[in-house]
Protein backbone atom coordinates (compact mmCIF):
# COMPACT_ATOMS: atom_id res chain seq x y z
CA UNK A 1 0.00 0.00 0.00
CA UNK A 2 2.73 2.32 0.64
CA UNK A 3 3.24 2.75 -3.18
CA UNK A 4 -0.29 4.20 -3.72
CA UNK A 5 0.34 6.30 -0.94
CA UNK A 6 3.26 7.77 -2.35
CA UNK A 7 1.36 8.22 -5.83
CA UNK A 8 -1.62 10.11 -3.94
CA UNK A 9 0.62 12.61 -2.33
CA UNK A 10 2.33 13.06 -5.67
CA UNK A 11 -0.76 13.24 -7.11
CA UNK A 12 -3.14 15.53 -4.88
CA UNK A 13 -0.37 17.27 -2.56
CA UNK A 14 -0.49 20.97 -2.56
CA UNK A 15 1.54 23.18 -0.45
CA UNK A 16 -0.48 24.78 2.52
CA UNK A 17 -0.41 28.66 0.58
CA UNK A 18 -1.80 27.12 -2.54
CA UNK A 19 -4.75 26.55 -0.81
CA UNK A 20 -6.24 29.13 1.42
CA UNK A 21 -7.29 27.73 4.81
CA UNK A 22 -4.70 24.64 4.80
CA UNK A 23 -2.85 24.38 7.50
CA UNK A 24 -1.66 20.73 7.00
CA UNK A 25 -2.58 19.09 4.24
CA UNK A 26 -1.59 14.98 2.62
CA UNK A 27 1.17 13.53 4.52
CA UNK A 28 0.43 13.84 8.56
CA UNK A 29 -2.03 11.46 10.75
CA UNK A 30 -4.44 14.22 9.93
CA UNK A 31 -5.49 17.60 8.59
CA UNK A 32 -5.36 20.61 9.72
CA UNK A 33 -7.77 23.79 8.42
CA UNK A 34 -8.14 27.41 10.05
CA UNK A 35 -11.81 27.56 10.61
CA UNK A 36 -14.37 29.81 9.26
CA UNK A 37 -15.29 32.58 11.55
CA UNK A 38 -18.21 31.76 14.15
CA UNK A 39 -20.56 33.81 16.26
CA UNK A 40 -22.52 36.76 14.96
CA UNK A 41 -22.32 37.26 10.82
CA UNK A 42 -20.00 34.44 10.53
CA UNK A 43 -20.14 31.27 9.05
CA UNK A 44 -21.52 27.85 10.18
CA UNK A 45 -19.28 24.15 9.60
CA UNK A 46 -21.39 22.30 7.28
CA UNK A 47 -19.95 18.48 6.70
CA UNK A 48 -21.32 15.73 4.69
CA UNK A 49 -20.18 12.38 3.32
CA UNK A 50 -21.25 10.42 0.38
CA UNK A 51 -19.80 6.66 -0.41
CA UNK A 52 -19.71 5.17 -4.56
CA UNK A 53 -19.30 1.90 -4.08
CA UNK A 54 -19.08 -0.58 -6.77
CA UNK A 55 -21.86 -3.02 -7.93
CA UNK A 56 -24.16 -0.53 -6.51
CA UNK A 57 -23.49 3.04 -7.50
CA UNK A 58 -21.51 1.92 -10.47
CA UNK A 59 -20.07 -0.62 -12.43
CA UNK A 60 -16.50 -0.74 -14.47
CA UNK A 61 -18.10 -1.57 -17.65
CA UNK A 62 -20.20 1.32 -17.74
CA UNK A 63 -17.10 4.67 -16.70
CA UNK A 64 -13.72 5.04 -16.22
CA UNK A 65 -11.94 5.49 -12.92
CA UNK A 66 -11.26 9.25 -13.33
CA UNK A 67 -15.17 9.06 -13.53
CA UNK A 68 -15.69 7.35 -10.61
CA UNK A 69 -13.23 9.73 -9.01
CA UNK A 70 -15.01 12.76 -10.10
CA UNK A 71 -18.48 11.68 -9.50
CA UNK A 72 -17.33 10.53 -5.64
CA UNK A 73 -16.13 13.95 -5.18
CA UNK A 74 -19.05 15.90 -7.36
CA UNK A 75 -21.95 13.64 -5.59
CA UNK A 76 -20.90 14.80 -2.08
CA UNK A 77 -20.24 18.23 -2.56
CA UNK A 78 -23.50 18.28 -4.02
CA UNK A 79 -24.81 17.78 -0.40
CA UNK A 80 -23.43 21.36 0.14
CA UNK A 81 -25.07 23.01 -2.37
CA UNK A 82 -28.14 22.28 -1.37
CA UNK A 83 -27.20 23.92 1.69
CA UNK A 84 -26.02 27.07 0.41
CA UNK A 85 -22.40 26.37 1.49
CA UNK A 86 -18.85 26.64 0.04
CA UNK A 87 -16.86 23.58 0.23
CA UNK A 88 -13.62 24.36 2.15
CA UNK A 89 -11.55 20.99 1.65
CA UNK A 90 -12.47 17.39 1.55
CA UNK A 91 -11.23 13.59 2.80
CA UNK A 92 -11.43 10.45 0.98
CA UNK A 93 -11.04 6.94 2.21
CA UNK A 94 -10.62 4.24 -0.73
CA UNK A 95 -10.99 0.90 -0.39
CA UNK A 96 -9.34 -1.30 -3.20
CA UNK A 97 -9.34 -4.89 -4.41
CA UNK A 98 -6.17 -6.69 -5.21
CA UNK A 99 -7.22 -6.81 -8.91
CA UNK A 100 -7.44 -3.07 -9.38
CA UNK A 101 -3.95 -2.68 -11.65
CA UNK A 102 -1.71 0.81 -11.03
CA UNK A 103 -2.98 2.80 -14.00
CA UNK A 104 -7.25 2.27 -12.65
CA UNK A 105 -5.91 3.66 -9.22
CA UNK A 106 -3.70 6.88 -10.62
CA UNK A 107 -7.21 7.39 -12.97
CA UNK A 108 -9.41 7.16 -9.76
CA UNK A 109 -6.94 9.76 -8.07
CA UNK A 110 -6.70 11.73 -10.95
CA UNK A 111 -10.76 12.14 -11.68
CA UNK A 112 -10.53 13.37 -7.86
CA UNK A 113 -8.29 15.60 -8.38
CA UNK A 114 -9.86 17.11 -11.35
CA UNK A 115 -13.48 17.62 -9.58
CA UNK A 116 -11.49 19.05 -6.41
CA UNK A 117 -9.92 21.39 -8.57
CA UNK A 118 -13.38 22.53 -9.87
CA UNK A 119 -14.60 22.99 -6.49
CA UNK A 120 -11.67 25.10 -5.31
CA UNK A 121 -11.23 22.86 -2.46
CA UNK A 122 -8.22 20.39 -1.69
CA UNK A 123 -8.07 17.14 -1.10
CA UNK A 124 -6.62 17.43 2.90
CA UNK A 125 -6.22 13.53 3.52
CA UNK A 126 -7.83 10.58 3.96
CA UNK A 127 -7.47 6.54 4.13
CA UNK A 128 -6.83 3.61 1.67
CA UNK A 129 -7.87 -0.03 2.62
CA UNK A 130 -7.73 -3.56 0.75
CA UNK A 131 -11.28 -4.87 0.42
CA UNK A 132 -13.57 -7.26 -1.98
CA UNK A 133 -14.45 -4.19 -4.39
CA UNK A 134 -13.93 -0.98 -5.06
CA UNK A 135 -15.12 1.84 -2.66
CA UNK A 136 -15.08 5.37 -2.03
CA UNK A 137 -16.17 7.24 0.72
CA UNK A 138 -15.67 11.44 0.10
CA UNK A 139 -16.45 13.84 2.87
CA UNK A 140 -16.64 17.33 2.55
CA UNK A 141 -16.21 19.98 4.99
CA UNK A 142 -18.40 23.49 4.33
CA UNK A 143 -19.30 26.69 5.55
CA UNK A 144 -22.34 28.61 5.53
CA UNK A 145 -23.29 32.13 7.09
CA UNK A 146 -27.69 30.50 7.42
CA UNK A 147 -27.38 26.71 5.44
CA UNK A 148 -30.80 26.10 3.84
CA UNK A 149 -32.41 23.06 5.56
CA UNK A 150 -34.95 20.76 3.56
CA UNK A 151 -37.54 21.82 6.28
CA UNK A 152 -38.77 25.53 6.11
CA UNK A 153 -41.26 25.08 2.50
CA UNK A 154 -44.49 26.70 3.00
CA UNK A 155 -47.69 26.75 1.29
CA UNK A 156 -48.15 29.32 -1.26
CA UNK A 157 -43.46 29.52 -2.40
CA UNK A 158 -43.11 27.74 -5.28
CA UNK A 159 -40.78 25.06 -6.32
CA UNK A 160 -38.06 25.83 -8.11
CA UNK A 161 -34.64 23.48 -9.56
CA UNK A 162 -31.44 23.64 -11.43
CA UNK A 163 -30.07 21.13 -13.85
CA UNK A 164 -30.85 18.92 -16.15
CA UNK A 165 -33.42 16.87 -14.39
CA UNK A 166 -33.38 13.18 -15.83
CA UNK A 167 -30.97 13.49 -18.20
CA UNK A 168 -28.61 11.02 -16.11
CA UNK A 169 -31.30 8.49 -15.89
CA UNK A 170 -31.58 8.79 -19.16
CA UNK A 171 -27.80 7.98 -19.94
CA UNK A 172 -27.18 5.43 -17.61
CA UNK A 173 -30.60 3.62 -19.06
CA UNK A 174 -28.59 4.04 -22.52
CA UNK A 175 -25.20 2.05 -21.29
CA UNK A 176 -27.68 -0.58 -19.30
CA UNK A 177 -29.69 -1.56 -22.54
CA UNK A 178 -27.10 -0.92 -25.11
CA UNK A 179 -29.19 1.76 -26.61
CA UNK A 180 -27.22 5.21 -28.43
CA UNK A 181 -28.10 8.10 -26.42
CA UNK A 182 -26.61 11.72 -26.67
CA UNK A 183 -23.30 12.23 -25.24
CA UNK A 184 -24.90 14.93 -23.26
CA UNK A 185 -26.85 11.99 -21.41
CA UNK A 186 -23.60 9.63 -20.83
CA UNK A 187 -21.69 12.97 -19.61
CA UNK A 188 -24.47 13.73 -17.14
CA UNK A 189 -24.58 10.29 -15.06
CA UNK A 190 -20.74 9.45 -15.51
CA UNK A 191 -19.76 13.30 -14.60
CA UNK A 192 -22.22 15.03 -12.50
CA UNK A 193 -21.84 18.17 -11.33
CA UNK A 194 -22.37 19.69 -7.67
CA UNK A 195 -24.18 23.08 -8.31
CA UNK A 196 -22.18 25.33 -5.74
CA UNK A 197 -22.27 28.36 -7.28
CA UNK A 198 -26.11 27.68 -7.99
CA UNK A 199 -26.97 27.21 -4.37
CA UNK A 200 -25.23 29.99 -3.31
CA UNK A 201 -28.04 31.65 -5.29
CA UNK A 202 -30.44 30.57 -2.89
CA UNK A 203 -29.13 32.60 -0.16
CA UNK A 204 -31.70 35.01 0.90
CA UNK A 205 -34.05 33.80 -1.02
CA UNK A 206 -34.92 29.53 -0.35
CA UNK A 207 -36.51 28.40 2.33
CA UNK A 208 -35.37 24.86 1.85
CA UNK A 209 -33.68 23.14 -0.50
CA UNK A 210 -32.37 19.60 -1.54
CA UNK A 211 -30.30 17.71 -4.04
CA UNK A 212 -31.50 15.54 -5.84
CA UNK A 213 -29.35 11.89 -5.97
CA UNK A 214 -32.17 9.42 -5.74
CA UNK A 215 -34.66 10.80 -7.72
CA UNK A 216 -37.22 14.06 -7.93
CA UNK A 217 -40.10 12.33 -6.27
CA UNK A 218 -38.25 10.64 -3.91
CA UNK A 219 -35.64 13.30 -2.75
CA UNK A 220 -38.94 16.57 -3.09
CA UNK A 221 -40.43 13.57 -0.66
CA UNK A 222 -37.95 14.11 1.86
CA UNK A 223 -38.21 17.86 1.65
CA UNK A 224 -41.92 17.89 1.94
CA UNK A 225 -42.04 15.64 5.40
CA UNK A 226 -39.16 17.69 6.90
CA UNK A 227 -41.46 21.17 6.51
CA UNK A 228 -44.72 19.13 6.71
CA UNK A 229 -45.93 20.32 3.82
CA UNK A 230 -47.98 18.82 0.07
CA UNK A 231 -44.88 19.76 -2.84
CA UNK A 232 -46.83 19.64 -6.11
CA UNK A 233 -44.76 19.08 -9.44
CA UNK A 234 -46.33 20.94 -12.33
CA UNK A 235 -46.08 18.46 -15.87
CA UNK A 236 -46.42 21.12 -18.05
CA UNK A 237 -43.74 22.96 -16.22
CA UNK A 238 -41.40 19.94 -16.19
CA UNK A 239 -41.63 19.49 -19.44
CA UNK A 240 -40.91 22.68 -20.82
CA UNK A 241 -37.71 22.19 -18.44
CA UNK A 242 -36.46 19.25 -20.27
CA UNK A 243 -33.33 19.53 -21.64
CA UNK A 244 -33.16 19.03 -25.72
CA UNK A 245 -30.42 15.80 -24.80
CA UNK A 246 -33.17 14.30 -22.78
CA UNK A 247 -35.91 14.38 -25.35
CA UNK A 248 -33.73 12.97 -27.60
CA UNK A 249 -32.77 9.84 -25.19
CA UNK A 250 -36.06 9.16 -24.25
CA UNK A 251 -37.19 8.61 -27.71
CA UNK A 252 -34.17 6.57 -28.30
CA UNK A 253 -35.27 4.44 -25.00
CA UNK A 254 -39.38 4.40 -25.78
CA UNK A 255 -39.72 6.66 -22.87
CA UNK A 256 -41.21 9.58 -21.41
CA UNK A 257 -39.06 12.49 -20.22
CA UNK A 258 -41.99 13.28 -17.83
CA UNK A 259 -41.21 9.88 -16.46
CA UNK A 260 -37.52 9.90 -16.65
CA UNK A 261 -37.02 13.66 -14.41
CA UNK A 262 -39.98 12.44 -11.86
CA UNK A 263 -38.29 9.50 -11.35
CA UNK A 264 -34.67 9.26 -12.31
CA UNK A 265 -32.31 10.18 -9.89
CA UNK A 266 -27.98 10.94 -9.85
CA UNK A 267 -28.59 14.29 -11.74
CA UNK A 268 -27.69 15.90 -8.46
CA UNK A 269 -29.46 19.54 -9.83
CA UNK A 270 -31.31 21.15 -6.98
CA UNK A 271 -34.38 22.04 -5.83
CA UNK A 272 -35.78 24.68 -3.84
CA UNK A 273 -38.96 26.26 -2.39
CA UNK A 274 -38.98 30.38 -2.10
CA UNK A 275 -41.49 32.63 -2.39
CA UNK A 276 -40.10 33.85 -5.47
CA UNK A 277 -38.00 33.60 -8.09
CA UNK A 278 -34.40 32.57 -7.92
CA UNK A 279 -31.93 33.26 -10.86
CA UNK A 280 -30.69 30.36 -12.48
CA UNK A 281 -33.68 28.63 -11.43
CA UNK A 282 -37.19 27.42 -13.11
CA UNK A 283 -40.32 26.82 -11.54
CA UNK A 284 -41.22 23.34 -11.72
CA UNK A 285 -44.54 23.74 -8.86
CA UNK A 286 -45.91 24.77 -5.74
CA UNK A 287 -45.91 24.42 -1.93
CA UNK A 288 -49.29 23.45 -0.72
CA UNK A 289 -50.88 22.53 2.78
CA UNK A 290 -50.51 18.49 2.97
CA UNK A 291 -48.17 16.19 2.72
CA UNK A 292 -46.65 13.65 0.19
CA UNK A 293 -45.49 15.01 -3.41
CA UNK A 294 -48.10 14.79 -6.42
CA UNK A 295 -47.49 15.43 -10.33
CA UNK A 296 -50.68 17.74 -11.68
CA UNK A 297 -51.45 18.02 -15.41
CA UNK A 298 -54.07 19.84 -16.43
CA UNK A 299 -56.58 18.32 -14.21
CA UNK A 300 -55.27 15.64 -13.40
CA UNK A 301 -53.40 14.89 -10.45
CA UNK A 302 -51.29 11.73 -9.06
CA UNK A 303 -48.74 10.89 -6.60
CA UNK A 304 -45.30 10.85 -7.45
CA UNK A 305 -43.36 7.95 -7.83
CA UNK A 306 -40.23 6.60 -8.30
CA UNK A 307 -36.21 6.70 -7.51
CA UNK A 308 -33.79 5.03 -6.03
CA UNK A 309 -34.05 3.21 -2.48
CA UNK A 310 -30.49 1.87 -1.22
CA UNK A 311 -32.03 -0.57 0.95
CA UNK A 312 -35.48 -1.97 -1.10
Amino acid sequence: MSSELERIARLLARLAHDAPGVVVGIGDDAAVLDPPPSGAGGEKLVWTIDEQVEGTHFERELMTFADVGWRSVMAAASDLAAMAARPLGILASVVLPADLDEDAFDALVAGQRAASDALGAPIVGGNLARGPCVSVATTVLGAAASPVLRAGARPGDVVLATGPLGLAAAGLAGLQRGVAVPDAALEAWRRPVARIDAGRAMIGKATAAIDVSDGLARDAGHLAAASGVRVVLDADRLRAAAAPALVVAARALDAEPLDLMVAGGEDYALVCTSPGAIEGFVRIGEIEPGSGVFVRDGTREWPAHGGFDHFA
